[in-house]
């Protein structure tokens, strides 16, 4: 695969605004989605273990309905947020979104058809575990393998994208070529490391579980210090396994002493200091968040090598700017959603600290950011449609009304 090929594969139209924003908003947006992917997955995982031991323990009774229900919030967010980076990586890597969701089409419709099963199957491990008594296990591990799959999947479709020398060869093995759309491929040692996050991740979670509730009279010292215990040693156990797993990525693509790689190393270390001691688990999770926008740089660097040493460098697209749209987008992103999840995480975290019913219309602040979503919302669907019947009108309507009129 040459670079002709690839400049040949891009979009003319150029893109709206410059190659390096798409690229930071891609990092930055798939690292919020894999952390949902994590979350989900752990949860779920550790909530089929709760499950078998809830009837006969009374802190697994209290904490598997929790799991659950979290990894069922986190499926849906991961789903939302996992539009962002495929959107983004689709407008600078036109040739690597396109011919790997060709290759693996039939795959790609698998997917889609999977998550909606898994995600329906997960509900119905959610009613069957209603009774607290180690019910629905297997409908649960049902969801588990089919959530699985479909990261299995996506893994394939994010390393055939990487993969331009051997496009060829995949479209037309042995000289013939091969429309059917199964093409498959997996890199098991990125996938490990992918998965092994899983555990550091639910472990600093449940490490700010515990001391979320800690404040809560519902919530017995002896349970807090169970969560806290758990989380601690799921952390620790976790990352040793992902730092290991992540060396030996690092290495089978030669980039072991690459200054982001030994930055990660770092961050790891610190995530693993601060994990074992426990002493403010917010705090590790701010770390968390910075380590995993490094990991999904490394991700993205890789690419960029591999695609400026084809001959493709995503800083040489053609750039026509296109400063509505990019203010448009920019105020929805930043405004809109900030505004709105603010709004979610405030109702969320008050509903958590208060026992009994939590009565938002009695509280300032909620109450303040409920106002401010609705408005926001509402001034944005009435700009968003003007805008577009304005451009229509202009585009379409006017070019046939306005000869007429004169």
């Amino acid at each position: 695969m040459d670079a002709s090929v690839l400049l040949a594969l891009r979009d003319p139209a150029g893109v709206p605004f410059y190659p390096v924003v798409f690229q930071a908003l891609y990092i930055l947006t798939w690292a919020l989605h894999i952390a949902f992917v994590l979350l989900a997955l752990g949860s779920l995982a550790l909530s089929l273990y709760g499950s078998t031991r809830q009837k006969g323990d009374e802190n697994w009774r209290i904490l598997t309905p929790h799991l659950i229900q979290t990894g069922k919030i986190s499926v849906s967010i991961l789903i939302v947020l996992g539009v962002a980076p495929l959107l983004f990586t689709q407008v600078i890597y036109d040739p690597n979104w396109y011919v790997a969701n060709t290759l693996s089409g039939m795959w790609v419709f698998t997917f889609v058809y999977a998550l909606v099963v898994g995600y329906s199957v997960y509900y119905w491990y959610s009613y069957a575990n209603k009774a607290q008594k180690g019910g629905g296990t297997l409908i649960g591990a049902a969801s588990f393998l089919i959530l699985v799959f479909c990261g299995i999947l996506m893994h394939n479709f994010a390393l055939t994208s990487i993969m331009p020398q051997d496009w060829m060869s995949m479209y037309a093995p042995n000289g013939k070529v091969d429309t059917s759309g199964w093409v498959f491929n997996m890199d098991v040692i990125r996938l490990a490391f992918m998965v092994s996050l899983a555990l550091p991740v639910l472990g600093i979670f449940l490490q700010n579980y515990a001391q979320f509730v800690s404040t809560r009279s519902d919530f017995s010292k002896a349970y807090v210090e169970f969560t806290q215990t758990l989380g601690t040693r799921l952390a620790v156990m976790g990352l040793l396994l992902s730092a290991v797993l992540f060396l030996l990525w690092m290495w089978s693509v030669d980039y072991l002493f690459s200054p982001l790689s030994i930055a990660i190393v770092v961050g790891v270390l610190g995530l693993l200091a601060l994990s074992a001691k426990n002493s403010n688990s917010y705090f590790t999770t701010g770390v968390l968040v910075v380590v995993a926008l490094l990991i999904s740089g490394m991700r993205e660097l890789i690419r960029f090598d591999l695609m400026v040493g084809l001959g493709y460098n995503i800083y040489d697209y053609p750039v026509n700017l296109e400063i509505p749209s990019i203010a448009m987008f920019l105020l929805t992103f930043l405004i809109m959603g900030g505004v709105g999840v603010a709004f979610l995480l405030t109702m969320a975290w008050k509903v958590g600290k208060n026992q009994g019913v939590f009565d938002a219309s009695k509280d300032v602040v909620v109450s303040k950011l409920a106002n401010y979503t609705l408005g926001i919302m509402t001034a944005w669907m009435v700009i968003y449609f003007a805008w577009g019947m304005g451009v229509l009108f202009k585009n379409v309507l006017w070019i046939k009304i306005h000869p007429l009129l004169l």
